[in-house]
């Protein structure tokens, strides 16, 4: 966190050891290769964290390249108020989309640690169609918000036609639950002011729908905090898969300990709210701030920090009824 980098010749430098800088980045190297964390160990850090209510889940992938190596992870995780926390995760050892094996594999592992009880709904985007996949969400007992392709097949049509005089800032819905991806499923569309056509099948009912798809962009709020805007994942020189995962999995437990550093800075003192509504810095670079400081000097609050990590979020408020960002 305070190198703010996964470099580990950057991460050496802050390290007060009598060593040589050489000596010290090897030794970085050998912790972060070796860090011997397993998702088991990274969930029984974050599943007591959780709010006790039904949760939102995300998935999705980032993915970037060192050289001609292609990093790509498939990451599912749980919606706390404007960001994602990661819960799984799968290293794809090629680039480009997810198989809908791996995406089924990774949500039963999950499954087994967090009930589908203590799901309320599964988010993605565009990528994540396929009539096996659908399928084996709904007898998983998970229901779907799932945008979907203007070219995808509803009931014997393109999506894009039964919308296609849909006029910017219009919400519509087909009138009842059509056939999509080989299951029932209730369809609704919106054009933004940029002329966007969003389509989105869900499970859910024609207001529920839009409302809880807008939330998807709270795990592209997470990703950036862990790579160019915060904690840079992409600029490990790591190109083992297995080194890349153990590594993210560092990453959610310092975003974790930033998040709720951030929720206890903003009881202490609230974000302030720029002109245009939004908040001039985001609760991970709140708290992010708060550690930096705390790190260095130590001390009681440092102990306090501690003990937040066995602290659960507070469960997500406000209005859920805003303008769609996509």
């Amino acid at each position: 966190m305070q190198a703010e980098s996964t470099l580990h010749r950057k991460i050496a430098l802050h390290i007060g050891r009598a060593a040589t800088t050489p000596s010290i980045t090897r030794m970085v190297a050998r912790v972060l290769h070796g860090a011997g964390l397993t998702q088991q160990d990274i969930q029984d850090v974050l599943l007591p964290l959780l709010p006790e209510e039904k949760l939102t889940l995300i998935m999705d992938r980032t993915n970037w390249k060192h050289g001609q190596s292609h990093l790509n992870l498939l990451v599912i995780g749980v919606v706390l108020g404007n960001v994602t926390l990661p819960l799984a995760w799968k290293e794809l050892k090629h680039g480009g989309n997810s198989e809908s094996r791996a995406r089924m594999m990774l949500v039963g592992q999950l499954l087994k640690r967090l009930p589908a009880r203590r799901w309320k709904v599964l988010i993605a985007d565009r990528e994540f169609l396929g009539q096996e996949w659908f399928t084996f969400l709904r007898r998983s007992g998970i229901k779907r918000c799932i945008r979907i392709r203007a070219n995808t097949v509803v009931d014997g049509e393109y999506a894009r036609d039964c919308f296609a005089s849909l006029e910017p800032g219009q919400t519509r819905a087909l009138f009842e639950k059509v056939w999509v991806q080989g299951d029932w499923m209730r369809v609704v569309a919106t054009l933004s002011p940029e002329g966007e056509r969003v389509i989105v099948a869900s499970d859910l009912s024609v207001w529920d729908t839009l409302n809880v798809y807008r939330q998807r962009w709270a795990i592209e709020t997470t990703f950036s905090a862990m790579k160019s805007r915060g904690l840079n994942l992409e600029q490990t020189h790591m190109i083992n898969p297995e080194r890349v995962g153990n590594l993210f999995g560092l990453l959610t437990l310092a975003l974790t300990w930033m998040l709720r550093a951030g929720e206890w800075r903003t009881e202490q003192q609230p974000i302030r709210v720029k002109t245009h509504g939004r908040p001039a810095v985001s609760r991970a670079r709140y708290g992010y701030e708060e550690l930096s400081r705390t790190l260095r000097c130590g001390g009681e609050k440092f102990r306090l920090f501690l003990d937040l990590l066995k602290t659960p979020f507070p469960a997500p408020g406000g209005d859920a009824r805003q303008p769609v960002r996509y």
